[in-house]
């Protein structure tokens, strides 16, 4: 029985593609050709008259190029794929992501199937970072190992020229001396020797150290970041976990209570390309912006670490909500 659905699945699948491109071939000639306005017509309403359920099995076995294309088709397809929470990117999203990822609190601020796949399409780039830092596999967070005397800085898999965009930064471990989030070029370095504050040390980064609340750019302090008496620094909390001995000790003595692992605050980091200005906020509060006259080149969610098994995670969240 699961064969027979599998196989079914694969061939509406490719009649859906067809459907696709002669309905996208219609749109195209319909100007020019009024047999073409007709058959587009026609396409239309057989696609409007399938039925959810069966929308769902074909959905389910399109990629999410083919997903796009298909909520062009007509307004049921739009509608249907417009629910972001359906089966259809719920299936995607198991397929994507990684089961520690979906069951963390770490995608908590993006509720949506839809909106957990786009987040993974944004995170750090495996491929775009210093040699001595990899991607874990929930694919959403960093771990820099612990080399002497190094600073390591990792890109999303995204840039971004136009519109406005906003991804949520956490830190976990401690800071050490230098720990700076920010946008970068590809052309910004991923790795240099000592302790310094490498996204931000040229004219290619644009960083904000959380440990002295300094904003950097093109090798310099571009002054202090909140312009606020007494900012706050950045605070990283231990959490608590039970932990259970091997040694045989009364039930109620068992489980001893240790700091299990560290966890900052999360930075919400706003990058505005139609009005070319980067901003943070923190704990929902906007910080004011922090750069001005940013150029119009392709720039990519960053960061830079010196502490040794340090972890930054990072989660696109979308167009940035106002007010």
């Amino acid at each position: 029985m699961c064969l027979f659905v599998i196989k079914v699945g694969f061939r509406l699948e490719e009649q859906f593609r067809s459907l696709v491109r002669y309905k996208n071939k219609c749109k195209k000639s319909a100007k020019s050709k009024a047999p073409f306005r007709v058959a587009g017509k026609m396409v239309e309403e057989i696609a409007a008259s399938l039925p959810d359920s069966a929308l769902e099995v074909i959905f389910s076995y399109l990629d999410l190029h083919d997903l796009r294309n298909c909520s062009l088709v007509c307004k049921k397809w739009y509608s249907f794929l417009n629910d972001e929470n359906n089966d259809v990117w719920r299936l995607h999203c198991i397929r994507k992501l990684a089961e520690e990822a979906l069951k963390s609190d770490l995608l908590s601020s993006v509720p949506t199937y839809k909106a957990k796949l786009r987040a993974f399409y944004h995170a750090w780039n495996p491929n775009d970072c210093s040699r001595n830092v990899y991607i874990k596999p929930n694919g959403f967070t960093l771990h820099r190992n612990p080399v002497a005397q190094s600073t390591d800085a990792s890109r999303g898999k995204i840039g971004f020229r136009h519109g406005r965009h906003a991804w949520e930064v956490i830190w976990e471990g401690p800071l050490g001396t230098v720990a700076v989030i920010g946008i970068a070029t590809k052309e910004a370095p991923l790795q240099c020797h000592g302790y310094v504050a490498l996204l931000g040390s040229d004219d290619q980064s644009w960083g904000w150290n959380l440990v002295d609340n300094h904003l950097l750019h093109n090798g310099d302090s571009q002054g202090n970041y909140p312009l606020l008496n007494n900012a706050p620094k950045y605070q990283v909390v231990g959490i608590s976990t039970p932990h259970v001995t091997d040694v045989k000790l009364p039930l109620m003595d068992k489980r001893l209570v240790e700091m299990d692992r560290y966890v900052g605050e999360r930075i919400r980091v706003i990058l505005d390309c139609d009005d070319n200005t980067l901003s943070f906020e923190k704990n929902y509060e906007f910080l004011g912006v922090a750069f001005r006259g940013l150029p119009d080149r392709k720039l990519y969610p960053s960061v830079s670490a010196v502490y040794g098994n340090t972890e930054v995670s990072m989660v696109y969240l979308g167009p940035p909500l106002d007010g």
